[in-house]
């Protein structure tokens, strides 16, 4: 399967957050079974610049330390000890940003990912509506979680690629679309940062 190149990872995380969307993130779980979905939202974490990062003005810590690494590895963290969320961590090394993924609309291993978020519960329009539409809740559909904090996107456990024949969906094309920006969600302590429209994701135009 063609994966997205490293080199996909190097250039301006503000851009890479926007050129991700409409990507296609893939799970290959212990099995062989693919679980897939195409990226709807991201947002970008700059750390020589942004206070909303983890690793604003080069902290360096523990938990960070995966940032300051090469790119085209996942940054995974556990957030309120509870929802785990994936980042892609981008630019050359030694500069600690990454683009953290939103939601993503699942397209292969459905019935997986679903029994992943909702255990046996039936799939309500209430439960569909919301199905990934979180950090959260994208890392307990794909079952990530901070034991693979750092694991490389170029090899087969994770990974992201740009063609839908990738997850086995020959020919298969989305609504028209377009894409938005705006502030960052859930950053109310990063004060200037708060108003960075770093957020972006995908909208159907109408027809």
């Amino acid at each position: 399967m063609a994966k997205l190149p490293r080199e996909f990872y190097l250039g301006d995380t503000v851009q890479i957050a926007q050129n991700m969307l409409g990507m296609y993130l893939v799970r290959r779980m212990a099995d062989g079974e693919l679980l897939a979905g195409r990226i709807t939202e991201t947002e970008a974490y700059v750390g020589r610049c942004d206070k909303a990062c983890h690793a604003y003005q080069y902290r360096r810590t523990n938990r960070t330390s995966t940032m300051f690494g090469p790119p085209g590895h996942a940054y995974i963290y556990l957030i309120y000890g509870m929802h785990n969320c994936l980042n892609v961590v981008t630019e050359p090394e030694g500069e600690p940003s990454a683009v953290l993924i939103r939601a993503i609309t699942p397209l292969a291993g459905i019935a997986q990912i679903q029994r992943l978020r909702y255990g046996n519960k039936p799939m309500t329009p209430a439960r569909r509506k919301a199905f990934m539409n979180g950090p959260g809740k994208v890392c307990k559909g794909l079952l990530l979680d901070t034991e693979l904090n750092g694991i490389d996107l170029l090899g087969n456990q994770l990974y992201l690629c740009d063609s839908p024949a990738d997850i086995g969906l020959p020919g298969w094309e989305p609504s028209r679309e377009r894409l938005c920006s705006g502030p960052r969600i859930g950053i109310d302590y990063a004060e200037e940062a708060r108003q960075f429209p770093w957020r972006f994701w995908l909208e159907t135009e109408a027809e």
